[in-house]
């Protein structure tokens, strides 16, 4: 779909940064059979942002777009999830874990707007 290419970039960007911050975050915990679990989903859904929107910025029609952009939207959301889950595993780690919440809370907001202009 068309986009103003420098717009379509900050976001690519800013979606790859954020599964980049994940995984590096990630990384930082020892690991025990519960919290693996919780790290695994988190990994793949905070990455999967950016990897459907690039495949939205590919789209070969306004619904496959849309269609990408609310699988977006979804990951985003299930990602805060699993942040919130992991609170429990390292309560520790609060206060860094709600800021990676809240990037994916305004990512959410994001993908709930872009998919709201497409209706």
């Amino acid at each position: 779909m068309t986009q103003d290419p420098k717009k379509r970039f900050d976001l690519e960007e800013r979606t790859a940064k954020f599964g980049e911050s994940i995984i590096v975050f990630c990384k930082r915990f020892i690991v025990d059979t519960i919290s693996s679990s919780i790290i695994n989903q988190l990994i793949r859904s905070s990455t999967s942002i950016g990897a459907n929107y690039m495949e939205a910025n590919g789209a070969v029609s306004r619904k496959d777009f849309k269609n990408k952009i609310y699988i977006c939207k979804k990951e985003s959301q299930e990602t805060k999830h699993w942040l919130r889950m992991l609170i429990s595993c390292y309560p520790d780690k609060r206060d860094e874990i709600l800021k990676l919440w809240q990037e994916a809370q305004e990512l959410t907001m994001i993908f709930q707007k872009i998919s709201s202009s497409l209706a």
